[in-house]
């Protein structure tokens, strides 16, 4: 009876830890589908929910200039990772592991991906050093956005220049 319980224990956690795997790469297959569909790339976004260069990034991205040029282009997707405490929660389960997976675990955050639709990595967000740009703000790290944009999405001219506009950091 005793050995029952532990076997019982031992499988549902193992079911858990094997649902939680999959829970990011579910994420990013629906992305992925969802791209192929509608004829775009994925841009694959590791961020938390502490991290303040994750929301300034989502929060460039989705100003109402910059919000129609991405959802033009990209099959957006977040993915939650390296939480901490009671946050923990707000992971993704696996996003750990996926981030990993594209050699990103020691890039910092946030860390994207610009992917087409069969997955595979048309442009990521380390610069030319092989330093993490996450969420560009510098004329440097903002041209260097520009250009993984541009390469991997074909956008026009007035669509780079009002990223541009909007990522640049001001002196204030």
């Amino acid at each position: 009876m005793k050995y029952s319980k532990i076997i019982v224990i031992a499988a549902l956690l193992l079911f858990q830890l094997s649902i939680a795997q999959e829970k990011a790469d579910i994420e990013l297959n629906k992305a992925l589908k969802e791209a192929k569909a509608q004829k775009k790339n994925v841009l694959l976004v590791f961020h938390a929910s502490w991290c303040g260069w994750c929301k300034l990034m989502e929060k460039n991205m989705n100003l109402p200039e910059t919000k129609p040029i991405f959802e033009n282009k990209f099959v957006t997707t977040y993915i939650d990772v390296q939480e901490r405490g009671e946050k923990k929660k707000l992971e993704n389960p696996g996003g750990q592991e996926l981030m990993n997976k594209y050699k990103g675990e020691n890039a910092g955050l946030p860390f994207w991906l610009i992917l087409n639709p069969k997955g595979e990595v048309l442009a990521d967000s380390f610069d030319s050093k092989g330093d993490n740009l996450g969420s560009p703000a510098t004329p440097e790290e903002v041209s260097s956005f520009l250009a993984k944009l541009e390469k991997s999405s074909k956008m026009n001219k007035e669509e780079l220049q009002t990223i541009q506009k909007v990522f640049v950091k001001k002196d204030k």
